[in-house]
């Protein structure tokens, strides 16, 4: 038996359940992980709450796309895993499928990759959705160069801060945006060459006013809605802008010229990377090397157990965290 979090209806963190079940084997090309650590992501909070790209499966549904752990059985036609292998998981699976929430997790193969010697389960539960998906949006389809300056919204979510790392990593100059001062310093601390309080200053100002009247080269968005017609005005003619969420669910207009003549505007989901073995295969190294070199490192919010799931979802839907929540298995 092991713990696992299901769900049967809609809803807030309540519906979240922690129940036992029967531990099964692992099937053709699939792996069992013994998880020791769970990365928490908006996607998981939208797919419980019935507002997620797709729907959950009842009466009783997983959830989870990140998790790090310990390989403890292999099914038929795995011959990249053995027992006893560091892994973490990167989101290459629907959760109407797989999930990681709960104490071991079965998992296709293909969607593990080894732990790096000395990056530990909570660091390996916390890195590839964020950057998986700043690693697309910046270097895959942003083709962001050393000295190109990027808008990164939201900055203070882990694939924001992940971004800001990612930025920093290629050579070129992260701005970062939040609602307020309050969290201003901690991302000039993270690395933000510039913080811009959208909610205090005028953005397309600012932007200009640091860049010497250019704007960016790219921006990167997880909020859409109304701002989007001043958020294109902060990209160069010939710049890209990348929405990869939809936090505000008021319709987004389409910016009209001369807000939009000459400027690439369009959606980024991860699964265009993951999915994808050429990109993920890019990326993995990408990430790999930014790890081992140290400029590339998760920043943890908070850490919560895994029988704590509920108070874990309720701070994901605060809007106060600084980086990547995290929930841990005791045993």
């Amino acid at each position: 038996m092991t713990k696992t979090v299901l769900f049967d209806e809609l809803g807030g963190p309540e519906v979240l359940r922690l129940k036992e079940i029967d531990l099964c084997d692992p099937g053709k090309g699939e792996v069992r992980v013994r998880v020791d650590a769970i990365g928490l992501n908006r996607a998981e909070a939208l797919f419980r709450s019935g507002t997620y790209i797709y729907p959950p499966d009842f009466p009783a549904s997983q959830l989870g796309y990140e998790a790090a752990g310990v390989v403890e059985a292999v099914g038929e036609g795995v011959e990249d895993f053995a027992l006893g292998d560091a892994v973490s998981t990167v989101p290459r699976f629907l959760m109407t499928e797989y999930g990681t929430y709960g104490e071991s997790a079965i998992l296709p193969a293909h969607a593990l990759v080894r732990r790096p010697d000395g990056v530990d389960a909570v660091t390996g539960a916390a890195t590839w959705m964020s950057y998986t998906t700043a690693y697309g949006l910046l270097v895959e389809f942003g083709g962001v160069r050393p000295g190109d300056t990027v808008l990164i919204n939201a900055a203070s979510s882990s694939a924001g801060l992940a971004a800001i790392q990612v930025a920093n990593h290629i050579g070129a100059v992260p701005i970062a945006t939040t609602r307020t001062s309050a969290k201003k310093q901690r991302l000039q601390d993270a690395g933000a060459a510039h913080v811009i309080a959208t909610e205090e200053d005028d953005l397309v100002k600012e932007v200009h006013a640091v860049t010497d009247g250019r704007g960016v080269r790219l921006a990167v968005d997880a909020i859409m809605g109304p701002a989007v017609n001043t958020l294109v005005q902060t990209v160069v003619p010939d710049g890209n802008l990348l929405f990869y969420g939809w936090l505000d669910p008021t319709p987004a207009p389409m910016p009209l010229a001369p807000d939009f003549q000459g400027r690439n505007i369009r959606t980024y989901a991860f699964t265009e990377l993951t999915l994808d073995a050429s990109r993920l295969h890019r990326a993995r190294h990408f990430i790999d090397a930014g790890l081992r070199a140290g400029s590339l490192a998760p920043v943890i919010d908070r850490v919560f157990t895994l029988d704590d799931v509920v108070e874990a979802h309720r701070h994901l839907e605060s809007n106060t965290q600084f980086g990547k929540i995290v929930l841990t298995v005791e045993r």
